[in-house]
């Protein structure tokens, strides 16, 4: 029920940025109801924000966690004031000779004093890292389920313009970013910011004069912070907007990989992805660029400030206003703070993700939608007869506001009446299934039901009061049973017994002529449909829908195009079934198959939005006008009188066909559980250093930009080892220069640490932009190659029902992003700690060999406890993949919108996605512990080793093998090696997410199919005449070796010849066309083109000598212009204009505003389905295709746009060989050859009169077609 078309400008989130001049001819009225309908808020959001919807539990849990993180925070800034008591006696020893006794037992107190902060740090690290963790999942989980809801909650209009691989994106990356940027890194960030602040309180206590002249660098670092992260949130944004569009062209693509390969679009879709990607990736590094530019400049100010530290300390001892305890008391505590800012800011560039991620999710979530489905509001009547009426209705579209779809139009609907809609594609019919439905708001006039507005009635009471099967009727990747019990939903009966639902579905299945089909196969009613029900024949599907709809006894019955996709037989017993079903409830038929709505009791013929002529079928077409032409148009030639005798039936009233005996061909392949798992297979596991080669490969075009970001880290990473010499000498310098490296005074080392500076800004500026860019690159570069690399799958790879659109498009955007996690900053971070440990040691042993080795075999221990908690996240991260499937789930949910909301299934797939949800956070928590026991002890550790540097080092001095510079140096180089062994592995999150990604895109990225799009091997065509031939062809789908779905198959087409295949659903039609197209290979036999094995062909060229107009036409987002183009690029614009005359779309498409320049929505929702296949049969009649393959290609279309395009398509089979799957036998009766197909096997063929004279099969198909005479 789609909008006869809409043209939406890209991105427009509401009324007010449509073109001014679309909405030029309407009233203020009639302005206000689509903003109404369209608007979405616009509001900016603070970190804060992002907690909105924790509960008082986890406020509770996040409290006392961010008590904890304030805790692990002040422990080190404590340490401060140990370590200048520590310091003092250590210079007053040197200095003044102090009792070796009294010296030793103030070491071993102090000493005491480390252990206890150690034990302190362990506890509340612990707590910190748990707590957050936990209250990070759980909010995350809260939004994602609010998301979802609002999503559902969503008027139709607001859908027009958002495609749902957006919605794909927002739920699952952006999610992850948002779960990223208030989980665990909220403790390590309050920690820092403690210790900060704890670290400036201790130097005031000290010395406020020194620490307040210390604090302009404060002041600085605060300004930068300011300036730059404004500029890298607004590029963030941008970025994730970009990445969420081309989620969407994704999702399109991948749900339709048959159209896909056979028209072979791979190419031009790749490019227009890449397009978003490319502009994706200018924002993220401008981004990170402002990211980079922060730390620089932060980095240079630390060692600014110990410059200005110590010279201004110097001063202060000259003066006597302060000791040296005093002094070095406010350096450490500016030490300490100058390290946590370090370790803190990477953090800060997460929480700029989170709140970039998070504002559109909010606005979705904060809008409040027209049409409510959850609103409680309204009237319910208890009784109610069921006389619908329109009244005056006008109709104008929000997206195409240029354009009035009903105009004053009247209709009333009397209780149990049957009341049929035809007229020509674009006439308005569907339309009125979406304004009874309420998915829009009139611009004028009323839609009743029993005289009450259906404005004012509850609308999910009246959603429950009617059933409605579609043209193209969506279902659930679930079961056969889950799929029918749908219809339950709402009803008395949801939560009824096993037994009694069964009994109620079961009794659906027969009046839908689907039971006998379903009890044919091995898991019978628990068989998996697969992705829209793509694992099951259009006429499965279409039955499935049926019993759907009226399982739930529905007071209403809407069937729009019901049966259009049934072959003869089937159609017949369900429309029987159909007639049954409408006795005592009312019926409104949409029809363009006009001998299934002959018995109504008024049949409305409509044209562009009004009605033009009503009555009974007799009536009609005594009058002799539009309705008569309609009918005379689908007559057969040949003469067969309709009341012969009745289809054959079971016992259940059914339809007994053999081929319905057919099991469900695709269903029973052997799936594995997961995409991961569809994709991984039974490769093996590749190493760490595997994975790391694969990552710097996939940053080709880098290589030369990343090594000199690598080198400036590691010269950046150098920079503390350096700090701890002139640290250690200023320290001295103080009372004794003469002790000093060199001799030299304060001054000296003050302009060091000044230089020192400017080369840490210079350094960290450089590898910064150098990584920046060669992460932005590698997240749109392995996205790129991933979509590709989905594109060349073949159809086998597809026709998983856990291989989703949505599964491989959330893939897509959370993969590449977690392979970044060995990139960019968090890669910087990594490799400069690494250097800061690897040169921190190298000084060591240089100034103190003995104190340096016996500190740094502590360090090791550090190291393991990373590694554990590496390898720990790295388990956590094989659970988290659960968090694709529920995202896929959210995914095929809100793309199917207009079924969710016609089912009232909001509640029920809200409380699936909920439990998905739920079993995540479970199976997480396990691992989430042992991670912050982990890294908690890898804190705790770097204090012991504090005192066991003390303690070890005291022993030395105490020795006089060890000098007050020696100790200094060695003990600042150690503590900030032995920081950085642990800041290494507080990155293990992003490490574990990045081997595991790398692990599935490595061997996703070498996957090579059975059938691949991409082998340049095969013979090319220099000429194709076009002759078939299918060699005692044998057919079973993978996996199902015991069914066979061709059975010894033998037909030719020569070529030039039209010919038709026939027969009822499952019998093999559409499986003939596969192997055409070479979607799969025979199973023995040989399909052959020119008299050549199709095997032998190169497949790119093969295909592009074919063309294909589907049952269910598809389009995708963009422009008329780009669908009927396709995948040629070089065409005139006379060509296109007339294959588009030829499909009987050209009028149509020049009376839009934009002309050819109209966009078509999300894969082509914003036409109607004539619409739609009339524009795929301009692009295949534009390919000039040597074989044509039509598969029921205007069964969309109403009567008179049938006869003219049928018309086209006879006219356009001249010179080229086409071969037409059709139910509605009046469009191929004029084929060559008619084939007709029964279990697997051709049972008859001829000419259409020769075998409606032999009365065989075929004979019955036609008669029950016949429209005969008015009786």
């Amino acid at each position: 029920m789609a909008a006869e078309v809409v043209n939406n400008e890209k991105g427009a989130s509401s009324a007010e940025e449509l073109p001014v001049e679309a909405t030029a001819g309407l009233s203020e009225q009639e302005k206000a109801i689509i903003e109404k309908q369209t608007h979405v808020p616009s509001m900016s959001i603070g970190y804060f924000s992002l907690f909105r919807y924790a509960n008082k539990k986890e406020r509770l849990i996040m409290f006392a966690s961010f008590v904890a993180s304030i805790g692990a925070g002040v422990v080190m800034p404590l340490m401060t004031l140990v370590y200048g008591n520590f310091a003092g006696t250590f210079t007053s020893f040197s200095v003044d000779a102090v009792a070796a006794a009294h010296f030793r037992h103030q070491i071993n107190t102090f000493s005491l004093y480390f252990v206890y902060l150690g034990i302190a740090s362990i506890v509340f690290v612990y707590f910190s890292i748990i707590g957050f963790s936990h209250t990070g999942e759980k909010i995350t989980q809260q939004i994602r389920e609010l998301y979802l809801r609002a999503i559902f909650r969503q008027n139709i209009a607001f859908f027009d313009f958002l495609g749902s691989g957006e919605i794909t994106t927002r739920i699952s990356s952006d999610m992850n970013l948002v779960q990223d940027g208030i989980g665990q890194k909220i403790g390590l960030f309050v920690s820092g910011v403690s210790m900060f602040i704890a670290a400036l309180l201790v130097g005031f206590i000290r010395s406020w004069k020194l620490t307040l002249i210390m604090f302009s660098a404060t002041v600085a670092i605060a300004a930068m912070m300011g300036v730059n992260g404004r500029n890298m949130q607004i590029n963030q944004t941008k970025s994730i907007d970009e990445y969420a569009t081309a989620g969407t062209l994704a999702e399109e693509v991948i749900s339709s990989s048959r159209n896909v390969t056979a028209y072979g679009t791979q190419k031009r879709h790749e490019t227009k992805y890449k397009t978003f990607l490319d502009r994706a990736s200018a924002f993220d590094f401008r981004g990170k660029f402002w990211l980079t530019s922060m730390i620089a400049g932060m980095m240079g100010v630390l060692n600014l400030q110990y410059a200005l530290a110590f010279w201004q300390g110097h001063r202060f001892l000259q003066s006597g206003e302060l000791g040296v305890a005093q002094i070095l008391t406010v350096v450490m505590s500016s030490m300490i703070a100058g390290i946590s800012i370090g370790h803190t800011l990477p953090h800060i560039a997460a929480f700029g993700s989170a709140v970039a991620a998070a504002t559109k999710v909010f606005n979705t979530i904060e809008r409040e939608t027209p049409i409510n489905p959850e609103s409680e509001e309204g009237l319910k009547p208890e009784k109610y007869v069921g006389v619908i009426e329109f009244k005056n209705v006008k109709h104008i579209y929000p997206s195409r506001p240029d354009t009035t779809v009903l105009e004053d139009f009247n209709l009333t609907v009397q209780p149990g009446k049957i009341v049929a809609l035809v007229g020509a594609s674009g006439s308005g019919k569907s339309t009125i299934f979406g304004l009874l439905e309420r998915f829009y708001l009139p611009m004028a006039g009323q839609v009743t039901l029993d005289g009450n507005d259906v404005s004012a009635l509850n609308l999910k009471w009246l959603r429950r009061q009617m059933a409605i099967v579609s043209q193209e009727p969506v279902l659930f990747s679930t079961t056969i049973y889950e799929s029918i019990s749908h219809g339950l939903v709402g009803t008395e009966h949801e939560h009824a017994a096993d037994e009694v639902k069964l009994q109620l579905i079961e009794q659906a299945a027969k009046i839908a002529n689907a039971y006998n089909f379903i009890d044919e196969l091995p898991d019978k009613f628990q068989t998996k449909v697969g992705e829209r029900g793509n694992l099951l024949s259009g006429g499965q599907k279409q039955r499935i829908a049926i019993a759907r709809a009226i399982v739930s006894d529905p007071k209403i019955l809407l069937l729009d195009e019901a049966t259009a996709a049934l072959d003869t037989k089937s159609e017949s017993a369900v429309q029987e079934a159909l007639d049954k079903a409408s006795k005592g409830r009312t019926t409104i038929v949409i029809a363009h198959r006009l001998s299934t709505i002959k018995n109504a009791d008024n049949i409305v013929v409509m044209a562009k939005g009004r009605i033009v002529e009503q009555g009974t079928h007799d009536e009609l077409l005594a009058l002799g006008t539009v309705y008569h032409s309609l009918v005379q148009a689908q007559e057969l030639t040949s003469h067969i009188h309709p009341g012969a005798q009745n289809a054959t039936k079971d016992g259940n009233g059914q339809v007994v066909s053999d081929a319905e005996k057919l099991e469900l061909v695709r269903t029973a392949t052997t799936r594995p559980e997961s995409v991961k798992a569809s994709i991984m297979g039974k490769e093996k596991k590749e190493t760490t250093w595997e994975l790391i080669k694969f990552s710097w490969q996939m940053n080709d075009g880098e290589h030369m930009l990343l090594i000199a970001g690598f080198t400036f880290c590691f010269l950046a990473g150098a920079t503390p080892a350096i700090q701890a010499i002139f640290l250690g000498n200023s320290i001295t310098s103080l009372l004794a220069p003469e002790l000093t490296n060199g001799g030299h005074d304060v001054k000296f080392w003050c302009w060091m640490f000044f230089m020192l500076g400017i080369v840490t800004w210079i350094l960290y500026f450089l590898q910064g932009a150098a990584l920046s860019r060669g992460s932005a690159r590698l997240i749109a570069r392995v996205r790129e190659k991933a979509f590709s690399s989905v594109l060349r799958q073949d159809i086998e790879f597809f026709d998983g029902d856990t291989v989703t659109s949505g599964s491989l498009a959330t893939f897509l955007s959370t993969e590449a992003n977690r392979l970044a996690g060995v990139s960019g900053s968090t890669l910087g971070s990594i490799i400069n700690a690494g250097a800061s440990v690897v040169v921190a040691v190298i000084v060591g042993l240089s100034f103190g060999w003995k104190l340096a080795l016996v500190c740094t075999s502590t360090i090791p221990i550090l190291l393991l406890c990373g590694y554990f908690r590496f390898y720990a996240l790295i388990r956590m991260e094989k659970r988290t993949k659960e968090s694709t499937d529920a995202a896929a789930f959210a995914c095929e949910a809100a793309s199917s919108i207009r079924t969710v909301s016609s089912l009232s299934l909001e509640t029920h797939l809200l409380e699936q996605y909920r439990k998905k949800l739920g079993e995540q956070a479970v199976g997480n928590m396990r691992f989430t512990h042992i991670s912050a026991i982990l890294y908690a002890l890898s804190q705790g550790l770097s204090l012991f080793i504090f005192a066991l540097v003390f303690w070890y080092g005291g022993g030395l001095m105490l020795s006089m093998e060890y000098t007050v510079v020696q100790f200094f140096i060695v003990y600042s180089a150690i503590i900030n090696g032995a920081n950085s062994a642990g800041a290494i592995f507080s990155f293990a999150p992003d490490m574990g997410e990045a081997r595991d990604a790398a692990q599935l895109l490595k061997t996703f990225l070498n996957r090579v199919p059975k059938i691949d799009s991409w082998s340049t091997e095969g013979k090319q065509i220099d000429s194709l005449q076009g002759s078939v031939e299918l060699q005692n062809v044998r057919f079973h789908y993978p996996g199902r070796r015991d069914h066979k779905v061709l059975r010894d198959v033998s037909l030719t087409a020569d070529p030039g010849q039209f010919i038709a295949l026939v027969g009822a659903s499952g019998s093999g039609k559409s499986t003939v066309m596969a192997l055409l197209e070479r979607f799969y290979d025979p199973t023995s036999g040989a399909v052959l083109v020119d008299g050549v094995d199709l095997r032998e062909y190169n497949i790119q060229d093969y295909r592009s000598q074919l063309a294909i107009v589907s049952q269910e036409s598809i389009l995708y987002t963009g422009t008329i212009r780009e669908n009927i183009l396709a995948d040629k690029e070089d065409v005139s614009d006379e060509a296109v204009e007339r294959a588009c005359k030829d499909a009987n779309i050209y009028e149509f498409i020049t009376s839009l505003p934009d002309g050819f320049n109209t966009l078509v929505g999300a894969k082509g929702a914003l036409l109607s389905g004539g619409q739609r296949q009339r524009i795929a049969i301009a692009r295949a009649l534009l390919r000039d295709p040597k074989i044509l393959l039509l598969d029921e290609a205007t069964s969309a279309l109403d009567s008179s746009s049938e006869r003219v395009v049928q018309a086209a398509l006879d006219a356009a089979a001249k010179g080229r060989t086409t071969i037409a799957i059709a139910h509605r036998l009046s469009t191929i009766q004029h084929a060559d050859v008619i084939f007709v197909f029964d279990q697997g096997k051709i049972v008859e063929k001829g000419r259409h009169d020769e075998l409606v004279a032999s009365k065989g099969v075929y004979w019955e198909l036609a008669r029950l077609q016949a429209m005969g005479a008015p009786q």
